[in-house]
């Protein structure tokens, strides 16, 4: 029997699956089908298997005391990669909680940040066979919105975020891994300025599933599948809830 390839979506938050919040104690999360990663699970099926390795407030490199400790997704990277190997294909979506006001970096700083994630996956033996590197697909989150409770922390944030697709592109082509630009597809809920909506997730789930699909080369029928319209996908989505 063949082996199924496996997909590492490793992110924040927005991969985890948090909902646009009103205060900063809400701890609620979506359905696994709801959330984007699911949304790919769903869309190809036994194609692959993916895993979910996310964690609010995550950084690219920061520890960040002040938002809970242990948040550097430098570090925690390497443990998921030594966990979930062998990997054929690792979804990097980081950088938002980058643009707080306390860490003071610009945009092109958080782009080299996480050029280190994508070259420590470079340099650890996590591929589908010795000798061979998984697939990178760095994702560019969409730019945020001060608003709400949020308002203060991300001071000045806005402007920076929507920066980082520029600069996430070149390390994409410096790296010479794939890139992709979350924010062509789907913008923050207004309600706290940093989250997806469950339509987001849904969007964003297609698209990442559509450009999987060409990176792994899964054949034309499921190709062809992860190109079906948003409601759709909402369709399979909601039967995968029934």
């Amino acid at each position: 029997m063949s082996r199924q390839p496996v997909i590492l979506c490793f992110g924040d938050s927005n991969t985890h699956g948090t909902p646009p919040m009103r205060t900063v104690t809400d701890l609620e999360r979506f359905p696994a089908e709801s959330r984007w990663p699911g949304v790919v699970r769903i869309i190809l099926g036994t194609r692959a298997r993916i895993v979910e390795e996310a964690q609010p407030g995550r950084t690219t490199i920061y520890d960040d005391p002040t938002g809970g400790g242990d948040r550097s997704g430098l570090t925690a990277l390497r443990i998921a990669l030594e966990s979930h190997r062998p990997i054929d294909c690792i979804v990097l979506m980081l950088g938002t909680n980058d643009l707080h006001a306390r860490f003071n970096v610009s945009a092109w700083v958080i782009s080299r940040n996480i050029q280190q994630l994508v070259l420590k996956i470079k340099q650890m033996p996590c591929g589908p066979i010795p000798g061979k590197l998984p697939k990178i697909l760095l994702v560019a989150p969409p730019p945020v919105l001060e608003t709400s409770f949020a308002a203060e922390a991300l001071e000045g944030a806005t402007e920076k975020s929507r920066q980082l697709a520029k600069y996430y592109a070149q390390v994409a082509d410096e790296t010479e891994v794939e890139f992709f630009d979350a924010g062509t597809v789907i913008s923050v809920d207004p309600l706290d300025g940093l989250h997806f909506s469950a339509e987001s997730h849904v969007a964003l789930g297609q698209a990442i599933s559509e450009r999987l699909g060409e990176i792994l080369g899964l054949d034309d029928g499921w190709r062809q599948f992860g190109r079906q319209t948003r409601a759709e996908t909402r369709t399979a989505v909601q039967g995968e809830k029934a």
